[in-house]
C-alpha cells in the first residue's frame, strides 16, 4: 500500500515511520526544504525516543522517503494523509485551518485513480466536510473519499502509542475507504487494538473530548492539592483514593505546576471556541482553562513563600523547562509563565534541561543562563525548583546538592521527592499539595 504523509512534522514524521514499521510504502511531504534534506541524511529535526531508530530502519529497507515535490508522491498514492499544523488562530482562540485547507487543494490537483484523503491533524468538527467540498470544487472528476482518524500521541511515547494503542478511531462514509483503513491497520489485529468506527463528525470530537477530558483530571486534581494544603491532607493519598475507582482511574492525577504542551492548551481553547459557534455550553472546559491558568501563578507565589517572600537576587537554580519529559517540547510548558514572572522580580535563574534549552533559550527572557549539568545550574544557588520530572532529576545526589548549594530550599513542584528524607537532608521542603 502507497501511502502519503502531507507534513513531516511530529505527527506526521512519528505516523509515517510507524506506518512503514508496518509494511507500508511511505512517503513524507513537506515544504521545509531544510526539514526534508535533514531527514534523508538521518538527522531528526524532534526529540522523540526511538524515533532516529525507526526512521532509520524503515528508510533503510526502502519503505520511508522524504520529499518536498507534492505532485508525484500524492499521483501514486493510495492514502494521503494530511498532518500539518492546525496552530490557535491569533485574537479568537480557533484552531487555523488554512494550511489543512491548503494541503487539500494541492492534492485534488493531483489524484489519480481512487485515494482516501485522510485527515490526521487535530480538526475542529466540520473539517473534513470542508476538505470534501475543497477537493470536489477543485478537481470535480477526482475518485475519492474522505476520512478522519484523530492521532493520540503522548510526546515521549509517541511510538508505543501508536504501536499499542487504546484504540484506533475511524471516521468514514464507505465501505471502500474503511477497507483501505483496516488493511492499513492490519498489524495491530495481532494485538486485538479495538478500532472504532464512526461517522465523521463523531471522529473529529472524539479527539477534542479525550484531551479535554485529561485536561480536567488535572486541573480537578491541582483544585484538590490547594484544599489539601490548606487542611494538612496529602494530594498523594487522596489521588490514590480516588484513583483506585475504575470509574475513574490513576492517570492524569497527578498534583503539580499546570499542563502544557502542544495539545491540552490549543484542544480545550478550541473545544470551547467550536461550542460558543454551535451556541452550547461548555463551562467545564471553560474552568478547566482558568483553573490551568490559576495553577501556574499560584506556584510563582509558591516559590516566593518559600524564600521568605521575595526572590529579589536570589540564584535559583531551575530543573525541567519543557512541559514534561522525553521531549523537547516548550508549547505552553509552566516554565514559561513561572520564570518570565520571576525574572520580573528579581530573581537569577540558572535552568538545566536535558532537551529542551535550545527551544527555552528561544522563548524566556535573555538573562536566564542555562546550564551545561545540573551542578552547574544548582552550585551556590538559594533555591532549587524541581519544574519537570525528567529521570535525571529523580535520584539526585542530596547531600552534594545541599554540600553545593549556598541557600537550603528545594521547591519541587512535580512531588518527586518525599518530605522526612529531604528534612532529613537539610533542605527546607515545599511540594505541591502536601
Amino acid at each position: 500500500m502507497n501511502v502519503v504523509m502531507i507534513g513531516a512534522g511530529y505527527v506526521g514524521l512519528v505516523s509515517g515511520a510507524c506506518f512503514a514499521e508496518f509494511g507500508a510504502n511511505v512517503t513524507c511531504v513537506d515544504k521545509d526544504a531544510r526539514r526534508i534534506d535533514a531527514l534523508r541524511q538521518g538527522r531528526i529535526p524532534i526529540y522523540e525516543p526511538g524515533l532516529e531508530d525507526l526512521v532509520q530502519r524503515n528508510v533503510g529497507a526502502g519503505r520511508l522517503f522524504f520529499t518536498t515535490e507534492l505532485p508525484a508522491a500524492v499521483a501514486g498514492a493510495d492514502m494521503v494523509f494530511i498532518a500539518v499544523g492546525t496552530p490557535t488562530r491569533r485574537g479568537d482562540g480557533y484552531a487555523d485551518l488554512k494550511y489543512v485547507y491548503a494541503a487539500a487543494e494541492e492534492i485534488a490537483n493531483h489524484l489519480q485513480g481512487y485515494t482516501v484523503i485522510v485527515d490526521k491533524s487535530t480538526v475542529p468538527v466540520g473539517t473534513a466536510r470542508e476538505v470534501q467540498r475543497i477537493v470536489r470544487k477543485t478537481n470535480p472528476s477526482a475518485d475519492f473519499d474522505v476520512a478522519s482518524n484523530p492521532e493520540f500521541l503522548r510526546e515521549g511515547s509517541a511510538i508505543s502509542d501508536f504501536m499499542r494503542p487504546d484504540r484506533v478511531v475511524l471516521g468514514v462514509e464507505s465501505g471502500k475507504a474503511e477497507a483501505l483503513l483496516r488493511e492499513l491497520y492490519r498489524p495491530l489485529n495481532l494485538i486485538e487494538a479495538p478500532i472504532l468506527v464512526s461517522d465523521l463528525e463523531s471522529a473529529e470530537i472524539t479527539k477534542y473530548a479525550a484531551n479535554a477530558f485529561l485536561a480536567t483530571k488535572i486541573s480537578f486534581i491541582n483544585e484538590i492539592s490547594q484544599l489539601c494544603e490548606k487542611t494538612g491532607a496529602d494530594v498523594h493519598a487522596v489521588a490514590r483514593g480516588i484513583g483506585l475507582d475504575g470509574r475513574i482511574g490513576r492517570k492524569f492525577l497527578h498534583a503539580g505546576p499546570g499542563y502544557g504542551g502542544s495539545c491540552f492548551p490549543k484542544d480545550t481553547v478550541a473545544l470551547i471556541r467550536m461550542a460558543q459557534e454551535h451556541g452550547v455550553s461548555s463551562r467545564i472546559v471553560e474552568s478547566v482553562v482558568e483553573v490551568n491558568a490559576s495553577q501556574k501563578a499560584r506556584m510563582v507565589s509558591k516559590i516566593r513563600k518559600a524564600l521568605g517572600g521575595s526572590v529579589a537576587d536570589k540564584t535559583i537554580a531551575v530543573l525541567g523547562l519543557t512541559f514534561k519529559p522525553e521531549t523537547d517540547d516548550m508549547r505552553e510548558a509552566p516554565s514559561l509563565a513561572i520564570l518570565p514572572a520571576l525574572v520580573d522580580r528579581g530573581a537569577i535563574i540558572r535552568a538545566h534541561d536535558p532537551a529542551g534549552m535550545k527551544e527555552a533559550a528561544a522563548q524566556l527572557p535573555a538573562t536566564i543562563h542555562y546550564a551545561a549539568s545540573i551542578e552547574e545550574a544548582t552550585t551556590d544557588a538559594d533555591a532549587v525548583v524541581l519544574m519537570t520530572e525528567w529521570n535525571q532529576y529523580r535520584g539526585l545526589d542530596l547531600k552534594k546538592l545541599k554540600a553545593q548549594m549556598r541557600g537550603d530550599v528545594f521547591i519541587d513542584l512535580r512531588n518527586v521527592y518525599e518530605r522526612p528524607l529531604m528534612l532529613a537532608h537539610g533542605f527546607k521542603y515545599t511540594c505541591v499539595g502536601r
